[in-house]
């Protein structure tokens, strides 16, 4: 039986209170307010619940031995999942059981069976689940698509991304991959997930390469991935990231008539430009810095609200961590692998865009930028 709150605003605990939870989720509920209210945090230390509770004004806390308390309190209606990668699958699962909805962060799970089984469970349940990609209510990104599909550069032929960092020291983005820690699962998802959405269709089959350097950072995990996907009629893609280089966020689709570039093209704390280049004339346009993570809020609460599957729901989690790991077996084989037909009906169009004006950054309490 399928679960839906038709009045009041959808009410939200947010699990973890680390950088992205307090540096975008949390203040983005200012403009997410017509449907959505955050009323519970759920974090291991005290002091980060109090202080962030007490800026958002959020008096109802716990800690994550009291987890399932929470979830049987009857305070909130859905989770946002902003822990370790690792821990998705099982505090998405115990939400959905306790018919909590679940938005969760990308990567939506570390493997494949652990992202089919929050898929099988949010469904057991009748609860929603979406996965965090903020992209794909972006006016600039969504423009992109629109761009893309309608002809103007010809038919799109290549896409090229660079998206690379340097990830501070002792950040969990360098824990070991078993627990989702490496370049794939943190940036190269970014470029993935715009081959997908720009090409509209899934690769057949992947290749990549990964060095670790000598940098004493990467002991764990790579520093830097170059891969290549070979999309149905001849569309291929590649892209370059990497833990330990300047900050770059950019991608290429290169059709028969023309090119569009987007450089920054993954930020959320900037302007984006995009340049159009038909029969050798450029014309460029800038999108002002917005809050990429209210529309994610707002879109979800009005599924829940409805009864709709969300655009960006669990199988287009799944649909790039199962892309991922493909990635990493051709990194430790050498060799390209193939990859069994996905359908991926749904994709991220125009309708989806939503506008909400940029927020300043907070005064964060205990955690500092994942990057130098």
């Amino acid at each position: 039986m399928e679960r839906k709150r038709e009045e009041g605003p959808v009410r939200y605990a947010v699990v973890g209170l680390g950088y992205i939870a307090q540096v975008a989720v949390l203040p983005a509920f200012a403009h997410a307010r017509e449907n959505s209210v955050v009323t519970a945090l759920i974090s291991d230390d005290p002091e980060k619940r109090v202080k962030v509770g007490r800026k958002y004004k959020v008096k109802d806390h716990f800690s994550y031995d009291q987890y399932d308390e929470a979830l049987g309190s009857g305070l909130f209606d859905a989770v946002y999942i902003a822990l370790p990668n690792h821990l998705h699958r099982e505090y998405a699962e115990r939400a959905a059981r306790a018919g909590i909805h679940v938005l969760c962060e990308k990567p939506l799970a570390v493997t494949e069976a652990d992202c089919e089984a929050m898929i099988r469970t949010a469904d057991e349940n009748g609860v929603r689940l979406m996965t965090a990609y903020r992209l794909h209510f972006d006016e600039a990104n969504l423009k992109a698509v629109e761009v893309v599909q309608s002809g103007r550069i010809g038919e799109p032929k290549l896409f090229n991304s660079t998206f690379t960092m340097q990830v501070r020291d002792g950040d969990i983005r360098l824990n070991p991959r078993r627990e989702g820690g490496g370049v794939l699962y943190d940036i190269g998802i970014y470029c993935i997930n715009a081959a997908r959405y720009l090409f509209e269709a899934e690769p057949e089959s992947v290749f990549a390469m990964t060095d670790a350097g000598d940098d004493p950072r990467f002991e764990s995990v790579e520093e830097s991935v170059t891969a290549m996907l070979r999309f149905p009629g001849g569309r291929l893609a590649s892209f370059a990231a990497s833990f330990g280089a300047a900050d770059v966020s950019a991608y290429q689709v290169v059709g028969t008539k023309g090119d569009l570039r987007m450089d920054p093209a993954y930020e959320y704390a900037g302007q984006i430009t995009q340049t159009v280049t038909v029969n050798g004339r450029s014309r460029s346009r800038t999108f002002a810095k917005r809050d990429q993570f209210a529309p994610e809020l707002v879109s979800f609460s009005e599924c829940i609200r409805t009864g709709a599957e969300p655009e960006a729901s669990g199988r287009e989690g799944l649909a790039d961590v199962r892309i991922i790991r493909a990635l990493y077996h051709s990194a430790e084989t050498g060799s390209p692998v193939a990859l069994a037909p996905f359908d991926k009906e749904s994709r991220p169009t125009m309708e989806q865009a939503m506008r909400k004006p940029a927020v300043a950054k907070p005064r964060l309490v205990k955690v500092a930028s994942p990057s130098e």
